[in-house]
């Protein structure tokens, strides 16, 4: 039975050593830990899959806390059971006891034990997602039916109307021939002055 360590920061100038150190009080070595200084958006980190390759059944794999392993629940339930399963290693989350697999609780195993934790967990995630997404839909919802509007303000003025507004502001030019060189009619040119008034107000 061999004993390894993931750790993971999401980039390369986030610090390790509070990892590390968990590692190592765990009885630990450096040389058995794989570290990915990368997001944890999927499991196609380089040194997480040399760790996967070297693991055999009955190795133990340390992580310090559950979202090292990665961020995605769903992803982390289908890459937990394939390590435990398949590949027939041990589990340990040092900051979440219920995901250490090692443990039996009256009979049942700390493998099932873990599978159902993380079942539970990813059912929660889900649910915080619907939730975050239905409150972001109302909350649009009510702006908009207060009047507030969202992305950029539409201007729809021609490419040279403020050269032509500014010529029509110091009187060198009519509003008629406004609209002539704008190629519209006077009266549009009317409202494009209007409209450009006052949004600068």
């Amino acid at each position: 039975m061999a004993k390894y360590a993931y750790i993971r920061v999401s980039s390369k100038d986030q610090n390790i050593a509070r990892q590390v150190e968990a590692m190592l009080g765990s009885g630990l070595t450096q040389k058995q830990m794989f570290i990915d200084k990368q997001s944890g958006k999927n499991f196609e980190r380089e040194n997480y899959q040399k760790l996967v390759r070297k693991l055999k059944a009955g190795d133990e794999l340390y992580i310090k806390s559950i979202d090292r392993l990665g961020r995605d629940y769903d992803e982390i339930l289908e890459q937990w059971r394939y390590l435990t399963k398949v590949k027939d290693i041990e589990l340990i989350v040092l900051d979440f006891p219920l995901l250490d697999t090692r443990n039996q609780v009256n009979g049942i195993t700390g493998k099932f034990i873990a599978d159902l934790v993380l079942q539970i967990l990813s059912y929660v995630a889900q649910i915080e997602r619907e939730n975050t997404k239905q409150r972001q839909a109302e909350g649009i919802r009510i702006a908009k039916e207060k009047g507030i509007r969202f992305g950029r303000p539409k201007h729809d003025f021609p490419k040279e109307f403020e050269e032509i507004y500014r010529l029509w502001e110091t009187g060198e030019i009519s509003m008629r021939e406004g609209g002539r060189r704008l190629k519209a009619h006077h009266t549009t040119f009317a409202r494009w002055i209007e409209r450009y008034q006052q949004q600068k107000i």
